[in-house]
């Protein structure tokens, strides 16, 4: 591991190799180690100048773009906590994570001008301390508030990421770990090597590509750690399937972070497309996010090589790894645990059951203390036992310690590696007059793998009709964000609620899942 160490972490690979390649933009433009140290150094003391402390939060809605590592940069040198807001949120959501967060600058692109502005606006945010990159009105400039200079922050100090990820209060909650000790160097040197060697990355050589956003804890992982490691990152600014080909031939890209609507997808693309295409470098494509269906794992195995892995685990704590030998030994295995982690299954008294029983899934990390739910002590006592998280899931060991998912105890829908949360949705719902009750469900979805379905009651007297459910999808459009929407609706004449107010959102999933091999 030591000899490794010279070669990576950002700030040493940046003062070592200024002119090696850090980032490629989506429109082609080329940023080296050495630009970024510069850019991010200035923007790191002029968060000290504006008195922003370790353990503060600053938050910033910007695209994948060079100038998300900057800001990232300077966090991550500087003590602070890092809240990337998801650029695809209506106004109210992204004012929520500003208010909750307690963020104390806010960071924007011009890209985003029109949302970002409404939801500064709404939560209050003072306008000295709102910065654009390019022109957003009320904005200031994001040069303003870069303090020029050779020397790096004082003190200088390693931050952390605390990702925004939906509850089933329907409200976004900030996960947040202790911050890290000692140099940044060392804090983010040290996991990000052990990340790459677990998915066979190439460590001080190669090109990343980043294909999804940021804003989600997978690629914001996969794209630190690869920069960390020295890596090139090539960034796509909006994914698509051949575009992905093209950019893994032209850069030569031995690692990425995707998921599996990904994978359907370039499958999806013509046998001649698909062979137009040289991918020889790929080493390592590693998929989070959702169940990936075991034949089109195999399918992209047989295209791509023995080079896809799988990891579980979530913005609360990873827990697993599959490599690929092993996932072909093990079809539909998540893997076992990764370093200084241990995968525990439960039963519902917190007490240990024999391999091949299904429980409940806890992960315990024995480096770093569990993660919590910023201001939310309640949700985080359901999340957390002693050092022990659960995400929820339900699954079981193998004599050998690989784990396999056999359900999810909470009602989470996941669409195309992204996650949408019931209530959410409900309450956009509810919010329109002729709505008496309603209830959403995942339902499958060749595409997306699941895609969102609503079960509405309407108010006696309104009738339902083709044109009242697009009407009805139209109204949830002012409150949340597109991807959340329902893509069909149901109407009924009750939901079937229990005497203490629940619905059984399983049975009401079973008859569209029934006969197939999917969590339901």
């Amino acid at each position: 591991m030591n000899e490794q160490l010279p070669v990576a972490g950002f700030w040493r690979v940046a003062t070592a190799d200024p002119d090696r390649v850090a980032i490629v933009d989506g429109d082609g433009t080329s940023t080296t180690f050495g630009q970024l140290l510069v850019t991010s150094r200035a923007i790191a003391r002029g968060l000290q100048a504006l008195g922003v402390h370790r353990g503060d939060a600053v938050a910033m809605v910007i695209p994948n773009h060079r100038s998300y590592f900057e800001v990232m940069l300077a966090a991550m040198e500087t003590g602070i906590y890092l809240t990337p807001i998801n650029s695809h949120l209506a106004a109210p959501e992204i004012e929520h994570v500003l208010s909750d967060s307690g963020a104390k600058a806010m960071f924007a692109h011009e890209q985003l001008a029109d949302v970002c502005q409404k939801a500064a606006d709404a939560a209050g945010f003072p306008l000295d301390r709102r910065f654009s990159i390019g022109v957003i009105a009320g904005f200031r400039p994001y040069s303003d508030m870069w303090v020029e200079g050779d020397a790096p922050p004082d003190p200088r100090s390693p931050g952390a990421p605390m990702i925004y990820t939906s509850g089933t209060t329907g409200k976004p909650k900030g996960v947040r770990r202790a911050l890290p000790e000692g140099d940044p160097d060392d804090a983010f040197t040290h996991p990000a090597v052990l990340l790459c060697k677990g998915f066979g990355i190439p460590v001080g050589t190669g090109s990343h590509l980043v294909c999804g956003p940021l804003y989600h804890s997978g690629p914001f992982a996969g794209a630190n750690s690869s920069l960390h490691a020295g890596k090139t990152l090539v960034l796509m600014d909006r994914w698509a399937p051949e575009r992905c080909l093209e950019l893994l031939e032209r850069h030569r890209i031995d690692s990425s972070q995707m998921v599996p609507t990904m994978f359907h997808r370039l499958l999806g693309l013509t046998d001649a497309v698909r062979a137009r295409y040289d991918l020889s470098a790929l080493k390592s494509v590693y998929h989070t996010g959702a169940p990936c269906p075991r034949e089109v794992k195999q399918k992209m195995m047989d295209w791509w090589g023995p080079v896809v892995y799988e990891t579980y685990g979530g913005t609360e704590g990873a827990a697993t790894v599959a490599t690929p030998r092993r996932w072909l030994e093990r079809p539909g295995t998540v893997g076992r645990a990764i370093y200084n982690t241990t995968v525990h299954i439960l039963d519902a008294d917190f007490k240990p059951v024999p391999s091949g029983e299904t429980g409940d899934i806890w992960i315990e990390n024995s480096t770093h203390a569990p993660s919590e739910y910023f201001n939310d002590p309640e949700k985080t006592s359901r999340m957390r036992r002693g050092n022990m998280i659960t995400l929820g899931d339900i699954g079981y060991l193998d004599a050998d310690g690989y784990l396999f998912l056999r359900d999810r105890k909470i009602d989470m829908i996941i669409s195309g590696g992204v996650n949408i949360y019931p209530a959410e949705v409900e309450g956009a719902l509810l919010s329109a007059s002729y709505v008496a009750d309603a209830v959403v469900i995942g339902v499958p979805d060749e595409e997306w793998g699941e895609s969102v379905k609503a079960i509405v009651e309407l108010r006696p007297g309104i009738d339902a009709t083709p044109e009242l459910e697009a009407a009805l999808i139209e109204h949830c459009r002012e409150s949340i964000a597109k991807f959340k929407l329902p893509r069909s609706v149901d109407f009924v004449a009750r939901l079937p609620r229990l005497p203490n107010g629940k619905v059984e959102k399983r049975r009401l999933r079973e008859p569209y899942w029934a006969g197939r091999n999917q969590i339901i």
